[in-house]
C-alpha cells in the first residue's frame, strides 16, 4: 500500500533532518579524532647592544616569543577609530623581561632608552598598512615608523620611563617623545622635543640602522619644524597578557610543555581535568591555560604552578556546549626559553542538543509505529468478512 500525502511529508521532512544531523556530525567526528596540534617553534632574535653610546662594550641580547604570546595580541582589536586609539598599541606588561634585561647594562635613562633605539633600529623596514601590537612585531620581525614606536614605547614605559607618541600626521610619520629630567648629552646634532604638560620630550626616532642609530634628541630631516601631535600613554593596555616574552644574555635552552585533558567529549557542561607536565621539571613556575572557540581571543582558563616534578594539574569548569581548543603556555626564565603545549580539542554537547536528539529519536518511533499500523489496518482480508446466507424465496 501507498503512504497518504501527510504522511510522506512528514516522513521527507524527518529523512532532511537527519541528513543534516548526519552532515553536522562528519566534522565533529574528524574534530575529535584530530585533538592534537602542534605549534610552531618559538621564534627568536637575537640583537646587539652598545652598554655606551661610544661602544665600549656590546652585549648579545636574545628575545624570544611563543606562539600563543603572538596569537593571544594577534586576535585583540585593531580597529582605529581616531588617533587617541593609537595609545592601545603600547603594551609593556609582555615586555616587561626586556626592560629588566636592559636596567642591567645602563645606568640612566638616556641611555636606556637608546638601547631600546638600538633594537628598534635592527629590526627590518617595511611599511605596513594595518597596525599591529609590538609582540606581533618581534614575531614577524618586521615593521614600520607606527610599528616600531609601538614596540620602543611599549619597552620604555616597561622600564619606568615617561614617554609618549609623537604622529607627525601631515609627513604621515610616528616616533616616541621622552621625558628626562635633564636634556640628551648623547645627541650628535641640536636636540629637539615637544612640550606637553609642561614637560619636555625629546625625540626618540624608532627607525633607521644599527650602524649610524638615531639617539634620543636626534631629529630626522623628515619631520624637522613639522608639528606633532602628542599622543599621551596613561590610560593603556586594558587586556594585558599573563605571559611574556623571554630575554636573556646568556645562551639559552629550549623547553617543552605537553598537556592532555580528561576527555575529548563530553555531553553537557562538566568539569574537566586538564593535566600536564614541564621539562625540565622545574618547581613552582607559572603556567597559563587558555580556551578558545574557532576564531575567538584566547580566553585564560587560570594560572597555576608546577610541582616538584614540574607537573601540573587543573579542575577545568568548561562552558555549556561547542567546540573549543585549550593549550598551555609558559614563558620562561631567565636560562629556559618559554615553550607552548600543543592544542586539544573538546567537543561539548550542550543540553539543548541531547534534548533534541531525543525529541527526534521518539518522534522516529511514533512515525514508524504510525506507519506500520496504517500499513496494518489498509489491506484487510477476506477472514474479517462473514459468509453472507442467502434466503430461500418462493415464487
Amino acid at each position: 500500500m501507498q503512504l497518504s500525502s501527510k504522511l510522506k511529508t512528514k516522513y521527507r521532512s524527518y529523512q532532511t533532518l537527519n541528513q543534516k544531523l548526519l552532515t553536522l556530525s562528519v566534522p565533529l567526528i574528524i574534530i575529535i579524532f584530530l585533538t592534537n596540534i602542534t605549534f610552531a617553534q618559538t621564534t627568536e632574535q637575537t640583537f646587539e647592544l652598545e652598554s655606551q653610546s661610544n661602544g665600549s662594550k656590546t652585549y648579545q641580547l636574545t628575545i624570544s616569543t611563543t606562539q600563543t604570546l603572538y596569537e593571544y595580541y594577534q586576535r585583540q582589536n585593531h580597529q582605529i577609530y581616531e588617533n587617541i586609539d593609537l595609545a592601545k598599541f603600547v603594551t609593556p606588561s609582555p615586555l616587561e623581561p626586556v626592560a629588566e634585561d636592559l636596567w642591567t647594562i645602563y645606568e640612566n635613562s638616556e641611555d636606556f632608552a637608546n638601547g631600546v633605539l638600538m633594537i628598534t633600529h635592527q629590526i627590518p623596514y617595511e611599511g605596513s598598512a594595518p597596525q599591529k601590537y609590538p609582540i606581533e612585531t618581534l614575531k614577524e620581525n618586521i615593521g614600520d615608523c607606527d610599528l616600531f614606536s609601538f614596540l620602543a614605547a611599549s619597552i620604555m614605559k616597561a622600564g619606568g620611563l615617561d614617554v609618549t607618541l609623537l604622529l607627525f600626521e601631515k609627513e604621515e610619520h610616528m616616533t616616541v617623545g621622552v621625558n628626562l629630567s635633564e636634556p640628551p648629552t648623547s645627541a650628535r646634532t641640536s636636540v629637539s622635543y615637544f612640550t606637553y604638560e609642561q614637560k619636555p620630550y625629546y625625540i626618540a626616532e624608532t627607525t633607521g640602522n644599527f650602524e649610524y642609530g638615531w639617539r634620543v634628541g636626534e631629529c630626522p630631516d623628515l619631520v624637522k619644524g613639522a608639528s606633532a601631535q602628542v599622543i599621551p600613554l596613561n590610560q593603556i593596555e586594558q587586556n594585558p597578557s599573563p605571559d611574556q616574552v623571554f630575554s636573556s644574555y646568556s645562551t639559552p635552552q629550549h623547553s617543552s610543555l605537553l598537556i592532555s585533558a580528561s576527555t575529548n567529549f563530553a555531553i553537557a557542561q562538566k568539569e574537566i581535568q586538564i593535566i600536564g607536565s614541564l621539562s625540565p621539571s622545574l618547581e613552582g613556575e607559572n603556567i597559563t591555560l587558555y580556551f578558545s572557540s574557532y576564531g575567538s581571543i584566547l580566553n585564560q582558563i587560570a594560572t597555576i604552578e608546577t610541582d616538584t616534578m614540574g607537573r601540573f594539574s587543573y579542575i577545568w569548569d568548561s562552558p555549556p556546549g561547542g567546540i573549543y581548543s585549550i593549550r598551555a603556555n609558559w614563558s620562561g626564565d631567565s636560562n629556559y626559553i618559554g615553550s607552548d603545549s600543543s592544542i586539544s580539542r573538546i567537543v561539548i554537547i550542550p543540553v539543548e542538543w541531547v534534548m533534541m536528539g531525543g525529541i527526534v529519536a521518539f518522534s522516529l518511533i511514533i512515525l514508524v509505529i504510525v506507519v506500520l499500523a496504517t500499513k496494518g489496518s489498509s489491506t484487510p482480508s477476506m477472514e474479517s468478512f462473514p459468509d453472507l446466507k442467502t434466503d430461500e424465496y418462493d415464487y
